[in-house]
């Protein structure tokens, strides 16, 4: 019999068992396990157990799904005019698409009950409170495209795909600079200063990307003054290991709007991949919108390759 009911306490263990089903897929995290569902759930300020739904079949956990809100405007705090079922794990040798029809219903009532007045499917920023670095690639990428059971689920139930992100991925190995007059006068005029684990600039950035090594590179007027452009990356590895060399995630990339044009994000990209590359990173990924047409030829210029893509998804009223 199959029966639905909010996380209890003892249902992690369960939890990574059935997501190990899924390690496979690209964009599964193949390391989830118990303590990463205390550090990336559990211990977040804005955890509400009723939001994580479980599907039991007799004895056996068959699936969860995860409803969730973003940030407010100013960061501070919750917001919960927007809400999201972020995430879907799915058993695969379950009859997956009752098992998702049933979560979805009761991750929609969750959302309306706490007054979510626009509901979403996938988990994208602003709502990105959970699972960053667990699923997707740099940034959650709302649902992944291989990921069937999902996709399917929200399109049989009322749900209509309202953009796309893009994942690329440049590999440090061959990296080699622009090198033209342009790039020589920023060169001339400007200097990098690296920060490494910078101050989180809101209560939500702390509580999303508190748990990653940060690095932010700027771009600095050699007369002095204040940065005309900032990079921020993030280390893709959760936890450290000599088992694989490192790679980061590019989750920012700011220029002062008097400065655009002048090739000055080039520059300063180019400057943090001479400088992971000396460190050993073997790459840096990278997520754009669909429609976001100028950092999409930002990267393709810098030499990333798009490697996968993902649908967000708003309920139709």
């Amino acid at each position: 019999m199959l029966t639905f009911r909010p996380f209890h306490n003892t249902d992690p263990p369960a939890m990574a068992a059935l997501w190990q089903s899924r390690a496979g897929e690209s964009g599964w995290n193949p390391n989830f396990n118990v303590a990463f569902i205390e550090q990336f759930l559990l211990a977040k300020p804005y955890f509400d157990a009723c939001g994580l739904i479980v599907a039991h079949e007799d004895e056996r956990l068959v699936g969860f799904a995860h409803a969730t809100f973003g940030a407010d405007d100013s960061e501070s705090g919750i917001s919960t005019d927007l809400g999201t079922t972020t995430l879907m794990c799915v058993l695969p040798d379950s009859d997956t698409a009752t098992v998702a029809a049933g979560l979805l219903e009761r991750t929609e009532a969750y959302l309306r009950e706490r007054g979510a007045k626009v509901i979403y499917g996938g988990g994208i920023r602003p709502l990105n409170g959970f699972y960053l670095g667990l699923y997707g690639g740099s940034e959650l990428p709302g649902v992944l495209e291989t990921d069937a059971v999902a996709q399917q689920v929200f399109a049989a139930h009322g749900y209509r795909e309202i953009d796309r992100t893009l994942l690329f991925r440049r590999n440090l190995s061959s990296f080699e600079a622009v090198v033209d007059r342009r790039q020589m006068q920023v060169r001339r005029q400007m200097v990098v200063e690296v920060v490494i684990d910078p101050p989180t600039r809101t209560w939500w950035e702390a509580c999303t990307l508190g748990v990653f090594d940060l690095v932010r590179f700027a771009l600095v007027p050699r007369t002095g003054g204040s940065a005309t452009a900032t990079a921020t990356f993030r280390s893709m590895e959760i936890v450290p290991t000599s088992m694989r060399p490192p790679a980061f995630g590019l989750i920012d990339v700011w220029v002062d709007e008097s400065a655009r044009r002048r090739g000055l994000a080039i520059f300063l990209l180019s400057e943090a991949f001479r400088q992971f590359a000396r460190e050993g990173a073997v790459e840096v990924e990278v997520q754009a919108m669909q429609h976001n047409l100028s950092a999409h030829a930002l990267y393709r210029k810098m030499g990333f390759q798009q490697f996968g893509q993902g649908s967000v998804f708003r309920k139709e009223t």
